[in-house]
């Protein structure tokens, strides 16, 4: 325990838990990454309201469901604490102040954001937003991969959406089926959690109200279970049915609630990996945003707090702004993006609040670790395969597909190289990696040079 901890109280009031997530919601930059450290800084180490075992217990569980993983963890501890209402509080703070924030960027960028001096700050942004990737992957990778069977399973997997255009899903249920029969093969290199038979931790709040049998709310319910599923449903669905009787099925605004519905259900792995099933549909299968604007969108959600997932709430305001019909741009803006954030993040509740009993009572299961961790390997390599797009379309002006068989893939046009670019990319990843320098501070210098160096170049033309 650091020297910074607090003695740990008895109990934590509601009132008392919404301001701390309040608080978390607002300083929740960089990413899963940072968004995680600063709630283990928060609840583990300084406040000590759950202990290390359990966290990281519920943060393997988060990594498996689709979505952002970071405010599954809020909302799962927040649900331990205070049920149902600290879930729902929890989650909800974590992802408002982010909404807010992107809900603005998003208008702003609408309306200026062909401007000479915005789109030279957004060049700056998306060389930084790569080295980000880099460093997501690096992060990820050191904790994840803990011995050479975990390696393969992110290589496989990065091959496999790489080059085979695998779903997702079907990558995940093939490395859980890899953890799981690894552990009966080679238990070695699929090792049982050290702290599975470990007592509980008094010293925390949650561990200590478990030793004295108060959280009753986290015993397997059946009859709950099915309460939580209808009413999770019909509020997850309702607006866009709402939406559909209302501008009709083919409208955008209407598209987009059934897309992100979609996305909701069949994408795993976070933010940076959903990324990539996000751009494909908005970009090449609907047309209604540019890759460049897509790259935009990643760059404006890296600078805002709250889960990366946001960048859906700038697509969908683009994609409604610009191809809607019948109503004001703006007005359609505001609505599909509004549309699109809740039927992104209600169903992080509903994972959470329906499968989380469960989870709590497998806590100690030793197969289910062992599929976990490989989950977490191949969520790696799908990691490694956004960061080799996001190079391919932020170092180059082009890039072409290609295909042989079953194998697919991206290659740059080799003339559309930007040196720019890739020299701020290089000086972004410098920052991060070697001078230590904070990513805010990072991505903020990466805007001011590539606008310096856009506004140069087009002097010395």
């Amino acid at each position: 325990m650091t020297s910074t901890a607090e003695a740990a109280p008895r109990t934590v009031s509601l009132a008392d838990a919404t301001r701390v997530w309040a608080t978390i919601g607002w300083l929740s930059f960089g990413g899963p990454a940072g968004q995680i450290a600063l709630m283990h800084r928060e609840l583990v180490e300084k406040r000590r309201w759950i202990s290390e075992n359990r966290f990281l217990h519920a943060l393997n569980y988060c990594m498996l469901l689709p979505g952002p993983e970071a405010q599954q963890l809020a909302v799962y501890i927040g649900w331990l604490m205070h049920r149902t209402r600290g879930g729902l509080i929890a989650g909800s703070l974590f992802v408002l102040p982010g909404c807010l924030v992107m809900l603005i960027l998003s208008t702003v960028y609408a309306l200026y954001g062909q401007v000479p001096v915005v789109n030279a700050l957004f060049f700056g942004l998306k060389a930084a937003v790569l080295a980000v990737v880099v460093e997501a992957v690096l992060r990820i990778a050191r904790r994840a991969l803990k011995n050479r069977a975990l390696i393969g399973v992110a290589i496989a997997a990065f091959l496999a959406i790489f080059v085979f255009q695998v779903p997702f899903p079907w990558i995940v249920v093939a490395a859980a089926v890899i953890g799981m029969v690894g552990r009966k093969l080679a238990p070695r290199a699929f090792p049982d959690r050290p702290d599975s038979v470990a007592a509980v931790d008094a010293h925390y709040v949650i561990d200590a109200a478990l030793a004295r049998g108060e959280l009753t709310h986290i015993q397997p319910s059946a009859r709950r279970a099915w309460r939580v599923l209808w009413v999770s449903l019909l509020v997850w669905f309702a607006p866009t049915l709402l939406a559909i009787h209302w501008l009709g099925r083919d409208a955008v605004i209407a598209q987009q609630g059934l897309l992100f519905s979609r996305t909701a259900i069949v994408t795993f792995g976070g933010a940076y990996a959903v990324l990539a099933y996000v751009a494909q549909t908005a970009v090449h299968d609907y047309h209604w945003l540019t890759p460049g604007q897509m790259l935009d969108g990643l760059g404006l959600a890296e600078t805002t707090p709250g889960p990366l997932i946001l960048v859906v709430q700038f697509v969908a305001f683009q994609a409604a702004f610009q191809h809607q019909t019948g109503m004001a741009p703006l007005t359609a803006g505001l609505l599909g993006s509004l549309l699109t954030t809740w039927v992104t993040f209600v169903p992080c509740f509903l994972w959470i609040f329906l499968g989380a009993p469960y989870i709590e009572a497998l806590r100690h299961n030793r197969m289910l670790h062992a599929a976990l961790s490989a989950i977490t390997a191949a969520v790696v390599g799908v990691i490694l395969n956004l960061a080799v797009w996001f190079a391919l379309h932020t170092v180059f002006l082009e890039a072409r597909a290609w295909q042989w068989g079953w194998l697919h893939g991206e290659v740059p046009e080799w003339e559309s190289f930007q040196p720019i670019a890739g020299l701020l990319a290089g000086l972004a990843m410098l920052a991060l990696f070697r001078w230590k320098i904070g990513m805010g501070w990072t991505l903020l210098g990466s805007a001011v040079l590539g606008a310096g160096a856009l506004w140069i170049t087009s002097i010395g033309r």
